[in-house]
């Protein structure tokens, strides 16, 4: 692998969402990522979140398996799990059993509620996380909240805190520390990607009202446009001189309202609106689908996606100077590394054929 976290090792305990993401954003980045996974779990064919991975197949009902999970924890930099709490724990796989074993261990855990507090121990998914951090009261229009795609409990609050988590105690470790347990609750970093708001509503500068505010639609030069094909451009036209550039372009006196606004977007096609607006700083883009959004000119000058097998998905990022990444990997076959992997943990050929039994 190359990249910047090239030569570090992870193990990864596989399950679904914000795991996946972050062990992504490792293996992405150079980490070497061993996946173990479990017979029939619910899967993605080809799914971007598992590229990059060796995977080895356990049932970790099994002690033997369980055995295999410690030499690997024990020869690894970090591993990362989602099960709720304890379930780590009544394996005899949690953070106290691994990290006696390998004190440079860091042990990142991410779940929902976190390890600790009141709800702690209940199920739910992204729409319940960010539902007490704050943030789901703002998203959708005046009437009502709205169940957003989830991206931001999952992915950003979840699995990219845990990202950067590992990250974080993992240089710490090469500075001399310990390894140590990275408690990542997505209701936790659901509410911190809420800071800005946080504060601007501590200044007096929001409302607890859904388009009453600068960046949630609520001045019309913040929003959402519909245009005469029935798709629709995104207008962020914050600053005075890129307002001046909106009203230019629309034709439109200064200041002029929301009505005004929409009635002209809705005289040209999105894609008119977007060539009639390059090069003018007036902030406005087209709104693509999934399907639009590989074929833009910007994300293929960019190479902001990439085809692997099939699948178009989005490139490893950010970017490095010094440090290029390579294309990635696509997914394995659940389990196809699990030979090679015990081999390299010193297993025997019958201690390999019975540890990887199907019962």
């Amino acid at each position: 692998m190359t990249g910047p976290l090239a030569g570090l090792k992870i193990i990864e305990m596989a399950g679904l969402g914000p795991g996946p993401f972050a062990a992504m954003m490792l293996a992405d980045h150079g980490a070497e990522v061993v996946r173990v996974e479990r017979a029939g779990m619910i899967g993605v064919p080809n799914d971007p979140l598992l590229r990059n991975r060796k995977s080895i197949s356990l049932n970790l009902k099994r002690e033997e398996c369980r055995e295999v999970v410690r030499r690997l924890a024990g020869t690894a930099n970090g591993l990362v799990e989602g099960y709720r709490p304890g379930v780590m724990e009544r394996l005899g796989l949690g953070p106290e059993d691994l990290l006696k074993a390998n004190d440079k261990l860091v042990y990142g855990r991410v779940t929902g509620w976190g390890q600790s507090g009141p709800l702690a121990k209940e199920a739910g998914h992204d729409i319940n996380y960010i539902a007490i951090s704050g943030l789901l009261h703002g998203i959708g229009p005046k009437e009502r909240p709205i169940a957003p795609v989830n991206y931001l409990g999952d992915y950003a609050g979840g699995g990219m805190m845990l990202a950067f988590g590992m990250v974080s105690a993992l240089l710490a470790v090469q500075r001399g520390g310990e390894g140590q347990v990275i408690d990542a609750a997505m209701s936790d970093g659901a509410a911190l990607t809420g800071a800005l708001t946080y504060g601007m509503r501590a200044a007096g500068l929001w409302r607890d009202e859904r388009e009453a505010n600068l960046l949630d639609g609520g001045e019309p030069i913040y929003g959402i446009y519909r245009c005469l094909d029935g798709k629709f451009v995104a207008v962020g036209a914050i600053e005075p001189q890129f307002q001046a550039a909106l009203y230019k372009g629309l034709a439109l006196a200064p200041g002029a309202d929301r009505e005004q606004i929409a009635t002209v977007f809705k005289s040209r096609t999105r894609d008119a609106w977007a060539a009639h607006f390059i090069g003018t700083d007036a902030c406005v883009a087209p709104v693509l689908d999934l399907g639009e959004a590989p074929v833009h000119p910007h994300n293929i000058a960019r190479r902001t996606f990439v085809d692997i097998e099939g699948v178009f998905q989005p490139s490893p990022a950010p970017r490095y100077s010094d440090s290029p990444l390579a294309r990635p990997e696509p997914p394995r076959r659940e389990g196809a590394d699990g030979e090679t992997i015990l081999e390299g943990l010193g297993y025997g050929p019958e201690e390999i054929r019975a540890i990887l039994k199907g019962d």
